[in-house]
């Protein structure tokens, strides 16, 4: 509508303004929100969109950023009171590329302080909230960006995902998230958490969506030593493609030695709607999953405690508590315990590539139960009481293990009218084959055309 000149891009911009006025009081998505920015782009957009200098189909799109995205001259803060004042001198790789296909950065978006947690439930500035029922978390730590995207404040976001912290807010806010595979992004300008488990990706209200940002965003950067240059390909080209005779690997043991009965029988359905476009689901056994947590835990928090050092020196009164006692904890793991877990990560990854040798697809559940409420530290779970944070993130953590790239989108609600999502994780930058796998799901299923409450 916007390349044919129906709607104007400064129209669309302040539709989106005046959705975030009406409902932000009651989601807190926003740390900050870009209205005179996002306005003069969107003027410019309308010029350019005038005059024939069409860039695609960003194009006067309003996106969201998680704030840890560097952005010129306005504030970035990591969600954290140490940060409240930092002002970047140059814009993140990422940004400018948004920037460069004529989208249009609404504003910067809520987050668990640091990105280290699950809830994103931030002692700094509040927690961000639910659109499907705002007493209950969003996820995190891209909390603001899956409430926003959800809620219609923006069309898309961006977050981060070192332990799951795209898939885990996309999952309980009913949106699609993937987390690309681990260098097809660059991280230049996004303030780190772990350097070897770090990756940033889109979260849109559906699959195609997600693929042209991603489109967008990706390709080699030499200011990140961790990019990629592995050739890239338009991801949008074969979401349309049947995917009858797909092989997908259902693990049973790990990802349903906790979890709510409601999310099983969703997930039994969604396999049988994969068969039902031809595709053939079996079940397998991989019993290294049972040490992923310990892997991943010791990783990302060793490097979590590296790079916030000197905060935990000069500035541990600043930090909130849940995320300055995991940094502590970090801090005291032993150079032999790191390396042993790096030993044991290559081999968990061997295992686990291996499994493609027979299988396109890997399916699991992507958070455990629906979204628990805010005040709640745990949840009942099948009769017992489960500690909330560790449990966000539980399913997660093994695909940032591995590097490799997943995508969560949903399945269904529970009983309380809460969403449910799967996961797909496919090869090292097979991320075309999960959109297409995920575009076909998503074309039967009724969820994408159903709205939060709020």
């Amino acid at each position: 509508m916007l390349k044919r000149k129906e709607i104007s891009p400064v129209n669309l911009v302040a539709s989106h303004l005046l959705r975030i006025q009406e409902t932000d009081g009651h989601l807190n998505s926003f740390i900050k929100v870009l209205s005179d920015t996002s306005q003069k782009n969107a003027a410019q957009a309308e010029k350019e969109i005038l005059a024939g200098e069409w860039k695609g189909k960003l194009h006067g799109i309003p996106i969201g950023l998680k704030d840890l995205y560097y952005t010129k001259g306005i504030p970035t803060t990591v969600g954290s009171k140490i940060y409240k004042d930092f002002i970047p001198n140059f814009n993140a790789t990422v940004v400018d590329k948004l920037s460069e296909a004529g989208a249009i950065i609404i504003g910067k978006l809520q987050m668990h302080e640091f990105a280290l947690g699950t809830t994103s439930h931030n002692p700094h500035y509040g927690p961000a909230r639910n659109p499907w029922n705002t007493e209950c978390i969003t996820g995190g730590s891209s909390g603001g960006s899956a409430s926003s995207v959800s809620a219609g404040q923006c069309m898309g976001a961006l977050g981060s995902d070192t332990g799951g912290s795209i898939r885990i807010p996309s999952a309980l806010c009913g949106i699609v998230g993937m987390k690309p595979t681990f260098g097809r992004v660059s991280r230049h300008g996004v303030f780190p958490l772990s350097s070897s488990l770090d990756t940033v990706g889109p979260m849109t209200r559906t699959v195609e969506d997600n693929a042209i940002i991603l489109n967008a965003i990706s390709g080699h950067d030499i200011n990140d030593s961790f990019s990629s240059e592995h050739r890239l390909s338009d991801y949008t080209s074969d979401i349309e493609k049947d995917i009858s005779g797909i092989k997908i690997a259902h693990p049973q043991t790990y990802f349903y030695d906790v979890i709510d009965e409601e999310v099983v029988c969703l997930m039994k359905k969604a396999s049988e709607h994969f068969a039902s476009l031809g595709g053939k689901v079996e079940p397998i056994e991989v019993p290294i999953l049972e040490h992923t947590l310990a892997i991943s835990g010791t990783i990302l928090l060793t490097e979590a405690a590296e790079i916030h050092s000197e905060n935990i020196r000069t500035k541990a009164e600043l930090i909130g508590n849940d995320v300055k006692s995991r940094l502590q904890q970090g801090s005291l793991t032993s150079g032999v315990d790191y390396v042993k877990s790096q030993r044991a990560r290559t081999i968990y990854n061997q295992k686990i590539n291996n499994l493609f040798e027979n299988y396109d697809i890997l399916i699991a559940p992507t958070v455990a139960t629906g979204a628990p409420p805010i005040n709640d530290t745990s949840v009942e779970v099948n009769g017992v009481q489960e500690l909330i944070a560790p449990l966000m993130a539980r399913l997660t953590r093994p695909q940032n293990i591995t590097g490799l790239p997943t995508i969560s989108l949903p399945i269904g609600f529970t009983s309380k009218g809460l969403p449910v999502s799967m996961q797909l994780t496919a090869p090292a930058f097979q991320e075309a084959r999960l959109y297409n796998v995920a575009n076909q799901y998503e074309k039967i299923s009724v969820f994408k055309n159903m709205l939060p409450p709020i």
